[in-house]
């Protein structure tokens, strides 16, 4: 559920706009992703952990936000973050 400091550091690294960028929206989408997809992993092994269920939800509304606003501002980077992530079906 948690990033491993090395994860973090290479989806930093990944994602950052220049160097020192570990705040903007593209890396903050990555790490959230990140931790969805462990955060789902638990939730197919413990389905009635519902204080965890609300921290997904909390996160999966949060990327939507930083999407939707990527989105607005620069639509072809918000293309190659979802292609790069696979968020998209």
């Amino acid at each position: 559920m948690t990033v491993s400091k090395e994860r973090k550091e290479e989806l930093i690294k990944t994602f950052q706009n220049s160097e020192g960028d570990n705040g903007s929206a593209d890396v903050q989408i990555a790490l959230l992703t990140e931790r969805i997809n462990g955060m789902t992993a638990h939730m197919r092994l413990a389905p009635r952990d519902y204080s965890s269920r609300r921290g997904l939800l909390r996160m999966v509304s949060k990327r939507r936000s930083l999407l939707d606003y990527v989105r607005k501002h620069n639509p072809q980077r918000y293309l190659e973050i979802i292609g790069k992530l696979n968020i998209r079906k």
